[in-house]
């Protein structure tokens, strides 16, 4: 049976790592397991994986900096931090560039869930039919390249980012619910009422686009999103 992709599990914890293995290869995914970054920096130098399941606080170092290292290398790699921290802090850090956040104690099915949700996101065919550009104002998402531009400027997107931005997009000036952008954004089947994953990208996405011209997102407070 074909692999539904690649792996790369960093985390110190042997019995943890163990456990993601296990599951990861029982849902017919290829697992590579490292204990810190040294060791998933070299694996990484010989295998390219789809997506990087990477521990926030390792014994050489911190998982952030490995994750911007691994992006650096593979820029469509996908990203899903493991923490033991649930502040804001901590959740908007581990977000920054990454792609999700699963904070432990965790759910093991989660988790297999939330890498697959990713890889649906990020992931996009070898051979992309041409499609013609979606614009809106001065916007313009090329979804053949992946790019976005803003009054003819470049704006460098994460793929969630991208994804959000897309379907904000398609929705045209409608104001997008929350849950549903958790729906078809995260690819969430129960969507949990205390996330603020859609308000920190939503936040990305205005620091990124609000530079090159007036405040294109708009909030309707209780209900959700959409553009100006």
């Amino acid at each position: 049976m074909t692999a539904l992709g690649t792996v790369l599990v960093v985390e110190d914890e042997e019995s943890i790592a163990d456990v993601l293995a296990i599951a990861l290869r029982y849902h017919r995914f290829e697992v590579m397991t490292a204990g810190g970054v040294r060791e998933a920096l070299a694996l990484t130098e010989r295998t390219r994986p789809d997506a990087a399941l990477l521990d926030v606080m390792l014994p050489d170092g911190d998982g952030r900096a490995l994750g911007r290292e691994l992006r650096a290398r593979q820029p469509d790699l996908a990203l899903v931090f493991l923490t033991a921290r649930d502040s804001p802090a901590e959740m908007v850090g581990a977000l920054g560039f990454g792609d999700d956040y699963i904070t432990k104690p965790f759910d093991i099915d989660v988790v297999v869930a939330r890498i697959c949700a990713v890889l649906r996101r990020t992931r996009h065919s070898d051979v992309i039919p041409e499609r013609p550009p979606l614009r809106y104002g001065d916007l313009e998402l090329d979804e053949t390249t992946y790019s976005v531009h803003r009054a003819g400027r470049t704006i460098e997107l994460t793929p969630t980012e991208y994804a959000l931005l897309r379907f904000l997009v398609r929705n045209g000036g409608r104001i997008v619910p929350k849950e549903q952008l958790l729906r078809h954004v995260w690819q969430y089947e129960h969507v949990p009422s205390e996330s603020t994953v859609v308000e920190t990208y939503i936040s990305y996405l205005r620091r990124k686009l609000d530079t090159l011209g007036p405040p294109v997102i708009t909030t309707r407070r209780g209900v959700g999103y959409g553009l100006a």
